[in-house]
């Protein structure tokens, strides 16, 4: 492996953090997503 290669496959392997995922955000719009279809889901699915 070369030495030019090293510092962007470190880089690469370590991932850091992008400033525009904000895990916070990223997870509660899961989860409201997901609440959302679970409320979709039992709305429309009744017995007729």
């Amino acid at each position: 492996m070369t030495k030019s290669a090293l510092p962007a496959l470190t880089s690469l392997a370590e991932g850091g953090n992008h400033d525009s995922l904000n895990p916070l955000l990223t997870g509660g719009s899961a989860l409201f997503i997901l609440l959302l279809l679970l409320f979709l889901t039992t709305r429309f699915n009744r017995d007729r």
